[in-house]
């Protein structure tokens, strides 16, 4: 340590003698009149002046036409003053610098040189203090349970340095001391404390105990520790002595002029001396192993602590937490025992759908048959005329035959008429069997002239004397819709037969029906209309209201129920049948209203006025 002495001391003369020869120069603008210094001040104002006063000297003829000021602060009023700008450097103990360094980007220029018994590295510890003839205080376990004065938990050498030596032995201050008990700055209140009996124990700085007679006679330290080249007794570890520092808005000429005369100091001449700045690690590796200043985002709570520290809200929280699972399994019950509910809802209802539609089907088949019924007085008739006609050919290729007067020709003509007229009366009975066929509802995209081509041909396959029914098509091409065909054929049929019905008996040019088929426009936009136009004796206004009643009727021998399912079957392919009795001419207009669908990728059937009056 000699050595290291020397090189010490020639390095600061030489850098005293580099700051004398040095030319004069003004002071630079951007520099502050006054240089203030912030100093903890850890033994009173009194105190503080005294160790202090040599640096005020220094810099105070160091740098003439400023004032040098040293400002005594406590740990949070150096900090304060140190973000606020209020300070230009700082001279505080090495945890506190340490703290301020991360913080506020306190940079150390300076460290204090103890003198030649202590070197900067080593110079600062604590002494937990007893009163002297305590026979029951020996070593730091024997503070379990007992009362401890400290100035402060931030303190660096008056509990930070001893608290990381209780921990090595296990030793929690808060947990395991009867009473930690602060008594603030200065640090003389600690002796005053353990003298008076208000405490067993108290943490000072190492050789503070030594610095007065009286206090070297009353009291002894506890736990002492042999450190080498160490003068005072001590009862942790050794860490380095007190820093100078700047902050990130002190001018860099200032800092540089102020350490060239700091540098220069001597213990002979001034009292004080300052050293290059030590190395801080040891201080970080304490902090870090007690996880506080820079390093406090490393302490991670335990449950106990949590326990101890919040039980009240754990207590509220878990009352909270209880009577939400109580809520919980009451609304879960609730909900299994509604959602049974539903399910047993929704099951009846299905099958009431279920039954609806299977009565809805056969209604719409008992509907054919009642359509069937009404014309197969007709029916007979109209098959007759294709089965006289191949009787007739027939017995005529039978006489011929007999007369010796055969010929292929007239073999072929009657071979072509008997097959002719049996494809016509095949085609009428294929129309009326799927007509009257029982099956479940489909969908498909047909034209709506394609339907009501096929209406017409049921239609006028059923009767004798069919009227004349002619359709009018002014869709665009390609238009379709996606419907059951044989329901629509089912309204469609049903509608030119109550068209028939209406103009029987009234003379032949008034028996004749229209179908019209085109665009809707206001609330029907979007669907094709087809409407259904008779010229008979038309309704009152009282039977158009009632018109699509069940049971319902103006026939003397109807059921009432075919307009009604007629309805039905339009709106479960969301359409619409109305009627308009108010048109020009006599008679009634019924429009069914179907939804368009997408154009096909070819027009079905080409647009024309066709007259099935064949």
């Amino acid at each position: 340590m000699p050595a290291y002495s020397g090189v010490r001391r020639l390095l600061g003369a030489v850098l005293f003698l580099l700051a004398t020869l040095a030319p004069a120069r003004a002071a630079p603008t951007d520099e502050p009149d006054t240089v203030r210094i912030g100093v903890l001040a850890f033994l009173g104002a009194d105190a503080t002046i005294g160790e202090w006063s040599p640096v005020l000297r220094r810099l105070q003829d160091a740098l003439p036409g400023r004032t040098v000021s040293l400002v005594q602060l406590d740990h949070a009023g150096l900090r304060d003053a140190a973000a606020a700008g209020d300070i230009d450097f700082l001279i505080t103990n090495p945890g506190h610098y340490v703290e301020l360094e991360a913080e506020l980007g306190a940079s150390r220029i300076l460290t204090l040189d103890p003198g030649p018994t202590r070197t900067p590295e080593r110079a600062i510890g604590s002494a937990v203090i007893v009163k002297a003839g305590n026979d029951r205080l020996r070593t730091l376990d024997d503070l379990r349970g007992k009362r401890v004065a400290v100035v402060s938990t931030e303190v660096f050498g008056g509990f930070q340095t001893i608290w990381r030596e209780l921990a090595a032995q296990d030793i929690d201050p808060q947990r395991d001391f009867a009473e930690l008990k602060p008594v603030g700055l200065p640090m003389t209140r600690v002796f005053e404390a353990v003298a008076r009996g208000e405490a067993d124990a108290g943490i000072v700085r190492s050789c503070l105990l030594e610095s007065r007679e009286e206090w070297r006679r009353g009291f002894t330290v506890l736990g002492a520790r042999s450190e080498s080249d160490f003068p005072c007794a001590t009862s942790t570890r050794l860490y380095p002595d007190w820093p100078l520092a700047t902050l990130r808005h002190t001018p860099t000429a200032l800092a540089k002029e102020v350490t060239l005369a700091l540098l220069a100091m001597s213990t002979a001449r001034d009292g004080m001396e300052w050293a290059v700045p030590a190395d801080y690690q040891a201080v970080h590796e304490m902090f870090r192993e007690l996880q506080i200043g820079p390093y406090a985002y490393l302490r991670e709570p335990t449950l106990m602590v949590l326990a101890e520290r919040y039980w009240r809200w754990i207590a509220a929280f878990a009352l909270l937490l209880a009577a939400w699972i109580l809520y919980t399994v009451r609304v879960e019950h609730l909900v299994h025992a509604r959602t049974a509910e539903l399910r047993a809802a929704l099951a009846a209802r299905e099958a009431l759908e279920a039954r609806i539609r299977a009565n809805q089907e056969q209604a719409d088949h008992l509907a054919r048959l009642s359509v069937l019924g009404e014309l197969s007085g007709t029916l007979a008739h109209e098959l007759n005329q294709p089965l006289a006609t191949i009787v007739n050919y027939a017995q005529s290729l039978v006489r011929r035959s007999d007369n010796g007067r055969l010929t292929d020709d007239a073999v072929r003509e009657a071979s072509s008429e008997i097959a002719g007229q049996a494809e016509r009366a095949a085609g009428i009975l294929g129309r009326i069997r799927g007509f009257a066929k029982k099956r479940a509802a489909v969908r498909e995209r047909v034209a709506p002239a394609a339907l009501a081509s096929e209406a017409v041909a049921l239609f006028r396959g059923m009767l004798a004397n069919a009227p004349e029914v002619s359709i009018d098509d002014t869709l665009p091409a390609g238009a379709i819709v996606e419907v059951d065909p044989l329901q629509i054929q089912q309204v469609l049929l049903n509608l030119l037969k109550n068209g028939y019905d209406a103009a029987r008996g009234l003379p032949r040019e008034r028996q004749r029906l229209a179908i019209r088929i085109g665009e809707g426009a206001g609330e029907s936009a979007g669907h094709a209309c087809i409407a259904v136009r008779d010229h008979g004796s038309g309704l009152d206004a009282a039977a158009r209201e009632r018109l699509f009643e069940p049971f319902f009727t103006t026939k003397p021998d109807g059921l009432g129920l075919g307009l009604s399912i007629c309805r039905t079957i339009a709106e479960a392919h969301r359409g619409r049948l109305t009627v308009d009795g108010t048109g020009e001419g006599p008679g009634c207009e019924f429009i069914l209203s179907l939804p368009l669908g997408p154009s096909a990728s070819a027009p079905p059937e080409s647009r024309t006025d066709h007259a099935a009056d064949r």
